[in-house]
């Protein structure tokens, strides 16, 4: 497999390669296992722990390239079934452009609703797909068509849907019913739901009353082991002529108790502190954070600003806090001068369901570590 040479080793919010990619050797042997075997996977873990990585990864796999057509479909900005429907065909359609198979020219013959975007490049005669949300008229219809496509495809596919959950927000209200039924028909093809949110993902997959009820093999999603990320980032920091501490890679992935994204970042900006030829020590760390957080100040300051001021006040009561244990005593409401228990319940329930807040075994936090550490130093 063809490796992928950068800069700064230590990747950020992207799939590239084996190479810079850490672990989860057991986990690709389970996807593996339940796809080969017919079987779909719901993956349910928190955000930021490495879910749409340990997808890709699984379908960089030689093996799984060769034999699937393989599409990750992320849906968590879409609102509506014309969005899932848009976003579903044009991941489709951007996958299969590089390949030169009967298949990818049946694309437009056989979703024939996509037909007004197709055009002919100018220059090299190849077929786009150039249309925009508007121009999905009858989405019922694209999705029929779609999910036709793919049933027809000259080799089995695996579709990934990042953040599912999604579905349940949608003004539609029998989107969930309308994809189990168009999914059932799909015989060939095999489906990833992964997300973030467990209630929802939970109440999706198994309650009885629900149309995914027992659709798909559970799979949660751990940190990587702190003895498989120390010897992957002292193996990249060799790789360049440096060294890194096992002392600074432990303080690092428990300050974010392990949260893949958090931890590389980090560890990105720690590589970047480090000379060649030097050795990267856990004086460090206060630096690369402080560089982190600096860089995001603008965009936390936006975030604030369009909060009402009784969630921004909880808000930042939580982040002083790190883990916040019973938020609505008269101990908690006091200390952070907050008016009343109801007040304080319905901020977290509107800050949890935007994603500033993420409930734990024991208590709430901030769900963004390096936000949390501005709102509690800075702000």
């Amino acid at each position: 497999m063809e490796n992928v040479v950068i800069n700064n080793p230590f990747v950020v919010g992207r799939y590239l390669s084996d190479q810079y990619f850490c672990d989860r050797a057991e986990e690709t042997v389970f996807l593996r296992k339940q796809i080969d075997n017919g079987r779909d996977v719901v993956m349910i873990s928190p955000r930021r722990i490495g879910k749409s990585g340990l997808i890709q990864h699984f379908f960089n796999q030689l093996d799984i390239q060769e034999r699937y057509y393989t599409f990750f479909v992320d849906i968590y900005a879409t609102t509506s079934l014309a969005e899932f429907v848009y976003t579903l065909g044009k991941e489709i359609y951007e996958q299969l452009k590089p390949q030169t198979t009967a298949w990818k020219e049946k694309f437009f013959q056989i979703i024939s609703s996509f037909r007004v975007g197709f055009k002919l490049d100018a220059m090299t005669g190849a077929p786009s797909f150039d249309i925009g949300l508007g121009d999905i008229q009858m989405p019922q219809t694209t999705l029929d068509e779609i999910f036709a496509y793919i049933n027809e495809a000259d080799k089995p596919c695996i579709v990934a849907f990042d953040e599912f959950q999604q579905i349940g927000e949608y003004a539609e209200k029998n989107v969930e019913a309308l994809l189990r039924t168009k999914i059932q028909k799909c015989t060939r093809t095999q489906f990833i739901y992964a997300g973030s949110k467990r209630h929802m993902m939970s109440n999706m997959f198994n309650s009885p009353s629900k149309p995914f009820y027992q659709s798909a093999i559970s799979m949660g999603l751990e940190p990587i082991p702190l003895p498989a990320y120390t010897d992957f980032a002292k193996s990249l920091f060799a790789e360049r002529n440096r060294q890194i501490s096992s002392e600074t890679i432990e303080a690092v992935w428990k300050l974010y108790d392990g949260y893949t994204w958090f931890v590389q970042i980090i560890m990105n900006e720690l590589f970047t502190l480090t000379n060649p030829g030097g050795t990267c020590t856990p004086d460090k760390i206060a630096t690369a954070r402080r560089n982190v957080i600096m860089t995001q100040e603008q965009s936390y300051k936006d975030l604030l600003s369009n909060l009402p001021p009784r969630q921004k006040i909880v808000l930042q009561a939580i982040a002083k806090e790190g883990i916040a244990h019973n938020i609505t005593s008269a101990k908690f409401i006091k200390k952070y001068n907050l008016s009343s228990a109801s007040s304080v319940q319905a901020a977290v329930k509107l800050l949890t369901k935007n994603d500033f807040l993420t409930q734990t075994d024991n208590g709430y936090r901030v769900y963004d570590f390096f936000f949390a550490e501005w709102l509690a130093t800075v702000y």
